[in-house]
Order: C-alpha cells, then structure tokens, then sequence
C-alpha cells in the first residue's frame, strides 16, 4: 500500500537546500541565436527560403554544413515575411537550426537539472548573460515508491509496471519546475531551449524510461554510462518543441551522473593535492584523487542522515531543529530550529517559534547533536550512551531495556536513543569505510582537500561531520561544503558546451572500486563504527577540538532490562 501526502496538504513543508552557488562560469552555450537579413525570393532566382537562409547565416555568421529541424521548416515561410525577411535563427551545436522568430529575438534561455533521490533542484539560466534568473525544487515523488534508491529497485521489481510509474511521475515533477521557474523569471516555458541533468544512476534510468532493475544487484549493469543528447519531448519535457537535452555521463553502476556533476565543479583532477569529494546521501558517492589518478566508489549509508531511522528525525522543513549544543557541566541543551535565528535559550525564541513549533531533528542536527553527546561524555567512543549520568542530569532517562537523551519537552517530546545513535553509527562508518577503501587503492594515508557536497553536505558543520567520524582527518581549513556541486557541474555543462567532451574524457578515467565485492570493506566498516574511529588518530581535529578521553561502557546502561545470559544467572546453594 502506498500513502501519498500532497504538498499542499503537508502543515510543514520540506525545505529543499539546493540553492545555486555563485560560480564564475566560461560563457559559451551550446544554443546561440543568430539575427540575420534574408535575400528575398525573385523570379530569377528559384533557390528555397531555407537555402537562402543557410546562405544569410554562412556569411553573416560563418555557419555552414547546417540541417534544420522539420518542425522549423513548416514555420519558416511565414516566419521569413513576418519578420520582413529579417530573422532570429536558434542553432545547436553550430548545425542545427531548432527556433526561428520574426524579427530581432534575444530570449534564449536553459535549464540545469540536478534530480536527487529526495529532492529536485532546477536552475534557469539566461544563455546569452549566463546569469541564473529563478530556481525551484520540489520533493522527489518517487518517494512515495520507497525511501532509499534500493527500496525504488524493489518496488520495480514486485509490482508490474512499476518503473514506469516511478519514470512518469518524475517527469511530471521536471515539467512543473520548468513552468515555476518560468513563471518566476517572467518568461514561457517554451522560451526553455536547451537543458542539462544529472542524477544518480536509479534516478537517472528512471528518468530515460529505463527499468533500473539490473542495478538490483551484482555486477550492478548500467544500460548506458556515456553522455546523451535528445530532444526534449523524448522525455515528456514540455520546453520550447525543438529543445534539446543533455545526460551527463554516469561513472559506474551506482556512481552517477551527480558524481560526474560533481567533479565538473570541482575538478580535482588539476590539483596536485589529494582531494576527497563526498555526495552525502541516501547512498554516498564518493571520488578520491588528484591530477594524477582518480577513483570513485558508492557506500550505502541510507537515509539515516536525512532524518530516517530516527526516533524524532525529519526531513529539513521549519520548526526541524538544525544546530544543537550540550553544556559540558549541566548536560542541558540548547537548539536552533530552521526559520529562526535565535537560540531555545534566547529571549523570544518561543514567541519566534510559535507558528511552526520545535517539530523535530533534520539531518544536520542529528550530526551535531550526535557529536555533541559523544563530546559532553554522555556516549563513549563505542556509542553507547551512559546511563550512570542519570543521576547527575534528567536529561538522561530510562528507555525501554537502555537509556535516552531527552533533546526537548514540549508539543512532541525529542529523545535520542540507543537505537539512534546505532543508526548514525552504521551510516557513518559505511561513509567512512569507502573513502578508506579508495586511499587504500591509491596507496595514501591521508587526504589534503575535503569537499561534501548535496543538500545534507552543504548544510552540516563540518567540524561535527569529522567529529563524529564520517571522513578522514583533515586541516580543517581544508575541509568545506561544495554546496550543490552537481547542480552546479550541470550549470557548467549548460553554459559551457566545451565542457561537455571534458567530463566526458574525465568519467572514462575514473577507476571504480565496487565495495560489495571488497573483502576489506567489512573490516574498515567495524573500525570505523568507533567515534571518531577506533584505530585513526585524527591529529589534526585534536590540535582545535578537546576529545574525550577512550571510557569504558557502564554495565548499567549496558544490562538494565536486559535478561542475564546464562553464566550471569545466580546458581542455587
């Protein structure tokens, strides 16, 4: 059974943070139009509008060998006398005509699309300024089909006619961005003349109407992995009716076109340093390298991070608690919450938070307040929460067989449990496990450079992300967010046509690394279930941050409630 709540009905709605980023940006689209004045038709010479055309646009604008869309031909004679025999012509690729407009035309517009397993993110750019004039985003409705990328698989796979149930209502999704992002820019949406997309490899099969079934599992076949350009229509996407749109090329079975985004913006490969890229997700895909060898892997860290899993975890929607510190004497937290700028301390928070509430913990403050548990003492390196310190502070209580952080006590009370902080733990250390596997293989003990990137990336402190364990140690000066890097890799594949053959060249040479088959992964998974790892020093964390000294697990928070096993049980007289 699937239960859908529409947008429209949800009191908070999701935030979705995957704003544009400031990017200086070559200007040279891959459409550009072309004002020209065509010689009109006499009886002595018998020579068709289209020739004439081609002849006005090879001397005035030195296009040749050009072939016009049939669409553009059923249009062009009306068009020519309309305009008075002067024209705005749409070229792709410098050889095919796909617009013509009477007169002079100067509207030319593209869109960059970054389909993530959560959330859809649209840029509009203006292809003759490249300036980015409106962005939306919307809520995957994929999601209703499953959480995770490989619940979507399975949901494929069980029910019949299932992909393409999954593939119409993405498309549906992409066609209501672009008119939102028109309507906000002023324009139509068939003023749209070319767009760009990525996305991971589910999303991406599913959006080319491609079942995504064999990703299911090993050897994880992709039905294609280079770049595509198609009409736009192919997909159902309602721009202008000659559109073009361009795939990003995946990297590997579940390595995808948001990765290959990703190092477009990037570009580690002309850096000497050894730079760590990190999509973080619902299934983490991770490129490691620099200009002399790259590799990539994916690592299934699930949606823990984006709030499920946990026992008062949400996605970021206002009144979501997003930044948390806990008193290192007293244990007593305090919070923000998305839509505020103060503190629960401050004067007027609640009257600030009246209309949405404290709702719950999104995935950036399930970070913090994770790392700020371990750092106050309250969880030991092992993660487990000690439950003697319920005699010092009422935050700690009982919960079931173990014990609980109560975060807050209001309209819904937020307790981090046991089983929470289990949930980061496996999240974390399946993250951590497949960078290790990666600087394993290039043979290195350290990373130079560290950029996380998606949504969730973009918005945690990365002190507490290295804090908790989830990347390598690292200067933390060299350690920032990459903001929407596949976003912007697909705003760069929009506005820069050269840029296309070099991620192109780029994907063929990454080296992947499958870590379902890596007999190592298990065993760097388990060392790196410790916070912030069980054998790493992390050095450079310890010259800014205090860390708790290693303490041992407190039998009372590790057996209350639990029954004795059997060499535990008393023996009679």
């Amino acid at each position: 059974m699937v239960i859908d709540v529409p947008a429209s009905s949800q009191v908070h709605r999701q935030v979705v943070r995957k704003e544009a980023d400031v990017r200086a940006i070559e200007l040279n689209p891959v459409v550009r139009l072309h004002y020209v004045q065509v010689q009109q038709p006499d009886m002595h010479d018998p020579s068709g509008d289209l020739r004439r055309l081609y002849e006005a646009l090879e001397s005035e604008w030195n296009l040749t060998d050009l072939v016009c869309d049939l669409s553009v031909l059923q249009i062009l004679q009306p068009t020519l006398r309309a305009g008075s025999w002067q024209v705005t012509v749409a070229v792709h690729g410098a050889k095919q005509i796909i617009g013509v407009w009477a007169g002079l035309h100067d509207r030319g517009f593209g869109l960059a699309v970054d389909i993530g397993s959560t959330t859809i993110a649209a840029h509009l750019c203006d292809l003759l300024s490249g300036e980015v004039v409106a962005s939306a985003g919307v809520m995957n409705p994929q999601i209703r089909f499953g959480e995770d990328l490989m619940s979507r698989v399975s949901y494929s796979m069980m029910n019949p006619g299932g992909a393409a149930l999954m593939t119409g209502v993405v498309r549906e999704a992409l066609c209501g961005l672009a008119v939102d992002v028109a309507r906000q820019a002023g324009i139509s949406h068939e003023d749209i003349l070319e767009a760009t997309l990525v996305g991971n490899p589910v999303m991406h099969h599913l959006l080319l109407g491609i079942d995504p079934v064999e990703l299911g599992g090993a050897p994880f076949a992709l039905a294609v992995d280079h770049s595509l350009t198609l009409r736009a229509n192919v997909i159902d996407l309602k721009l202008h009716r000659n559109a073009r749109i361009y795939v990003l090329p995946c990297i590997a079975g579940h390595v995808g076109a948001d990765a290959a985004g990703m190092v477009l913006s990037e570009r580690p490969d002309l850096a000497d340093e050894m730079t760590l890229l990190v999509d973080v997700g619902t299934n983490a895909e991770i490129v490691l390298g620099n200009r002399q060898r790259l590799v990539a892997c994916s690592s299934p860290t699930g949606p823990a991070f984006e709030g499920a899993q946990i026992s008062c975890g949400q996605r970021a929607a206002p009144g979501a608690i997003e930044r948390v510190r806990i008193d290192r004497e007293t244990l007593e937290p305090r919070f923000k919450v998305i839509g505020s700028d103060l503190w629960s301390d401050d004067l007027g928070f609640e009257e600030a938070t009246k209309a949405t509430g404290v709702t719950g913990v999104c995935g950036s403050g399930i970070i913090e307040v994770m790392a700020e548990l371990y750092l106050a003492g309250i969880i030991n390196q092992d993660g487990v929460l000690d439950g003697r310190l319920s005699a010092r502070s009422p935050r700690i209580v009982e919960n079931v067989r173990t014990f609980a952080y109560l975060l807050h006590q209001g309209a819904v009370e937020m307790k981090i449990t046991q089983t929470d902080v289990r949930a980061i733990q496996l999240a974390k250390a399946a993250l951590y496990a497949g960078i290790a596997l990666l600087m394993e293989r290039l043979g290195i003990d350290h990373v130079d450079r560290i950029r996380l990137a998606g949504a969730f990336g973009s918005h945690i402190d990365v002190k507490y992300a290295i804090i908790l364990g989830m990347v390598p140690d690292c200067d933390l000066s060299q350690v920032r967010s990459a903001g929407n890097a596949a976003g912007t890799g697909a705003r760069i594949a929009l506005l820069d046509c050269t840029s296309r053959p070099v991620i192109e060249a780029l994907v063929r040479r990454i080296e992947k690394v499958e870590t379902a088959i890596e007999p190592r992964f298990q065993q760097l998974f388990v060392d790196a279930m410790a916070i912030p790892h069980k054998t790493a020093t992390y050095a450079n964390l310890r010259k800014v941050v205090d860390l708790p000294a290693p303490k041992e697990s407190s039998s009372q928070s590790e057996t209350r409630g639990r029954r004795p096993r059997r060499k535990d049980r008393p023996t009679a007289d």
